[in-house]
């Protein structure tokens, strides 16, 4: 997932550095569960059941001098990423490993936690009489403030995580706001399933952590209002698309055949995207500029002259590309290394039980001996697949980042569009205005031809001039949402790239100590396999 210039930043400053990363700390911060992260056969069950046993102590023996003598990799306990101070893998919360650099966001973060729970199925009312309708699932949503630690506890449905993305979209254009979860096209023959339920769950916490760390919208009063007001969401819902494409229907007549301003964008209009559709004849006409501007019929009256811009954004597109590779990747890694743990773990058992036949069935002293030694490989291989197990299960937590900016980049580009989207709004509005002063030129000339004037043709000058009045007004409010969504942009990339190194940094640090970790682990227990055997090769 990584393009060029992802400033990936070894030998930037030392802290960077990862041959200057300081082993002991770790282990000392995680000898504590050592314990519980590697497991070891327990005789007389199933070796792939059995709960692991103790750790060798030699790792604490060396503590006194692990700044001088600095322990193996075999040492360090790997910790789930979203799961310290004893929270759930899969449930995310503020409280992060203080070495991570996600730390640092959440810190800044208005917020010290933010769980979803306890799902709830509840009777919905309005669509009852709707097959599939009856019933929704609410959540649970409890949040707590660093000023004051106030907590609150709230309800919400998935259709209010919905109101919350829209009203985010549209309040804060030209943002890279994280996706929010899909919805469902089946919803109501899935709700059912306790699976989907937890999947948006957890899709749902993730998303409002996201949120809550980005630096504008963490302290947005849409953010606040979901996660503290109670009682039914303060948000206006979202007009689905039929109503809105019907409203738009409406108004086209009165826009056609109406007189004044009535066919021309208002200011108040001019700072939201025509998409929307109440507006057909805006869409039309902005269809029409996006077609000429295209075909090149006429130089639009602005461009995008942000050189700048123009190379980050190309740069964006190859980085999306370099990351759907590389999660591809890191997919077929994973595959690979489960494949290997359960077939080093059949390969275990399918020992165990030729060693309990060559027992059963031993006639000479011999024949137990080989069927020890077979025990012994047996239990090597049990041990290596639950290292592998336990190996694959942090490769995942550690590579999720390049999915993670893999979906951000849905973001990236919606706020691309939202640049995009108020250009053709400026463009538009700018040849309108080129329209409207040749029409007034157009009367005034036939006017002037008239003795005494032409009065209806002075009475349409006037009306067409306060149109203009209208779309300057429109226009002066698109440049200024224009060059507010161009500041946005310009801020965002320079946040996504401060991230962005700092994130796949420390991915790739956890990655690589992961995977020497345990290699070094799994040698270690082929290593004993190996001395245990050694009077064969001496034979």
């Amino acid at each position: 997932m990584m393009g060029p210039e992802t400033h990936l930043g070894f030998g930037s400053p030392p802290r960077e550095k990862m041959e200057s990363l300081v082993l002991s700390d770790v282990a000392s911060d995680y000898r504590s569960a050592m314990s519980s992260s590697l497991s070891a056969v327990v005789d007389g069950c199933d070796p792939l059941l059995s709960l692991p046993s103790p750790l060798s102590t030699s790792a604490a023996a060396s503590s006194s001098s692990s700044f001088v003598d600095p322990p193996s990799y075999a040492d360090v306990v790997f910790s789930p990423l979203d799961s310290q101070n004893g929270a759930a893998p899969d449930r995310p919360s503020l409280r992060r490993d203080s070495s991570s650099p996600r730390s640092d966001r959440a810190a800044a973060s208005e917020y010290a936690k933010i769980t979803v729970s306890d799902p709830q199925k509840e009777q919905d009312a309005v669509n009852s009489l709707v097959p599939g309708g009856g019933t929704y699932v609410t959540y649970l949503i409890t949040s707590r403030t660093r000023a004051g630690g106030a907590e609150f506890r709230v309800r919400r449905r998935f259709r209010d995580v919905v109101t919350l993305a829209d009203r985010l979209a549209e309040a804060y254009r030209g943002y890279f706001i994280q996706p929010r979860p899909d919805k469902n096209v089946v919803e109501s023959q899935v709700m059912q399933k306790h699976e989907f339920v937890e999947q948006r769950r957890s899709a749902i916490e993730k998303y409002l952590w996201r949120l809550s760390v980005h630096p504008v919208i963490g302290k947005s009063e849409e953010l606040r209002a979901f996660l503290q007001a109670q009682g039914k969401l303060p948000l206006p819902t979202s007009t689905d698309v039929a109503s809105r494409m019907l409203d738009g229907a409406v108004r086209l007549p009165k826009q056609l055949f109406g007189e004044g301003p009535a066919g021309y964008v208002t200011p108040q209009d001019a700072v939201q995207p025509a998409k929307g559709g109440r507006d057909l004849l805006r869409i039309f006409k902005e269809l029409k500029q996006s077609v000429a501007n295209d075909w090149g019929v006429a130089k639009p009256p602005v461009v995008e002259e942000d050189k700048e811009f123009l190379e980050r954004k190309e740069k964006m597109q190859d980085l999306e590309q370099q990351l759907s590779m590389a999660s591809q990747q890191a997919e077929v890694l994973v595959k690979a290394q489960q494949d290997i743990g359960e077939t080093m773990g059949q390969l275990g058992l399918a020992f165990i039980k030729l060693t309990k036949f060559e027992t059963e069935e031993a006639i000479y002293n011999s024949q137990r001996v080989r069927a020890t030694d077979a025990k012994c490989l047996a239990t090597a291989a049990v041990k290596a697949s639950r290292l592998y197990r336990e190996l694959n299960a942090q490769t995942v937590k550690h590579l999720d980042t390049l999915h993670e900016y893999l979906g951000l980049m849905l973001a990236v580009q919606g706020a691309f569009s939202d640049r995009a989207s108020a250009l053709l709004t400026v463009q538009t509005l700018m040849s309108d205005l080129t329209s409207l002063h040749t029409r007034i030129d157009k009367l005034e000339a036939a006017s002037s031809k008239i003795f005494g004037g032409d009065r209806s043709r002075m009475r349409k000058v006037e009306e067409l001039k306060e149109t203009i009045r209208v779309t300057e007004d429109a226009k002066c409010c698109a440049l200024r949402e224009y060059e507010r969504i161009k500041e946005n942009n310009r801020s965002e990339l320079e946040r996504l790239d401060r991230e962005r190194h700092d994130d796949f940094l420390s991915m790739l640090k956890g990655f690589v100590i992961n995977q020497a970790g345990y290699a070094e682990k799994i040698a270690n227990v082929w290593a004993a396999v190996a001395e245990e055997t050694s009077a064969y090769a001496r034979q």
